[in-house]
């Protein structure tokens, strides 16, 4: 039985680990880390210090905010304890300075997007953008996600740009019309990342590969964070045999 430990139990994606966690035969949630009461819910402590020490989990899954993100790992990881973070925001240097403090035998894994057909389409676009360069991104979520652009654009951005030859170059902000500042979006690798926060939206993303006369759109919908679970099952299950920073549910998905 492996033994999990859930940061950020009492929100949106934690409520939905918690049923998920509960319901798989091989995990039990021993620690719940929020300041929010969590009825009926594992022991909730409101710091991942107070419950790594008194519950001794396996794993550390976060799903909290990027201001908490990386103390959190840090206390995992001086304790040996495997990391599954979901929590976007969390900058290059600060991942990089995480992996430095990785013990022997212990994982800190990370992913942008736990959906299965977001990886896909991540995994799609970088193979397009080796035939159709230019791209722009729009990524889609519910207005009270704390960051922007999401992870899953910044991460598409990036397997695009590795990808694909020198693009043509999409307008930039010297086309914006006086006053209008952003109208072009943000840049990501040099990709033009357009980012949307209205209620009613949980996860979309839209990757736009434009040519001579033609285009071509990927799009995948997330419309219930159940379409999260199985990557995050997944990778709490898989993280115990592995070691190091690994980024992206894809590393996982071959086993």
């Amino acid at each position: 039985m492996i033994r999990v430990a859930l940061a950020g139990a009492a929100g949106r994606m934690g409520s939905a680990c918690r049923e998920a966690i509960g319901a798989a035969h091989d995990l039990e949630l021993v620690a719940c880390i929020d300041r929010s009461t969590i009825e009926g819910a594992a022991p909730t402590f409101d710091t991942v210090a107070e419950a790594l020490a008194a519950t001794s989990p396996d794993v550390l899954v976060d799903f909290t905010a990027p201001t908490a993100v990386e103390a959190n790992i840090r206390a995992a990881l001086s304790l040996g304890i495997d990391c599954v973070v979901g929590t976007t925001g969390l900058s290059a240097a600060a991942t990089d300075a995480l992996a430095s403090e990785i013990g022997a035998g212990t994982c800190l894994f990370v992913a942008p997007n736990f959906a299965i057909g977001a990886v896909l389409l991540m995994q799609l676009s970088a193979q397009i953008a080796r035939f159709m360069p230019d791209a722009e991104i729009i990524e889609l979520h519910h207005n009270q996600k704390k960051d922007a652009p999401s992870g899953t654009a910044i991460r598409t951005a990036e397997l695009i740009a590795a990808a694909r030859p020198q693009a043509q170059g999409a307008p930039g902000a010297e086309s914006e019309i006086a006053g209008c500042a952003g109208a072009r979006g943000a840049r990501v690798n040099d990709i033009p990342v357009h980012s949307v926060r209205l209620p009613g939206l949980v996860a979309h993303q839209e990757v736009i590969f434009g040519g001579p006369g033609q285009t071509l759109t990927l799009r995948h919908d997330s419309m219930d964070r159940a379409s999260f679970m199985p990557g995050v099952l997944l990778a709490c299950r898989e993280v115990g045999s592995r070691e190091g920073l690994i980024v992206g549910l894809e590393n996982l998905m071959d086993t």
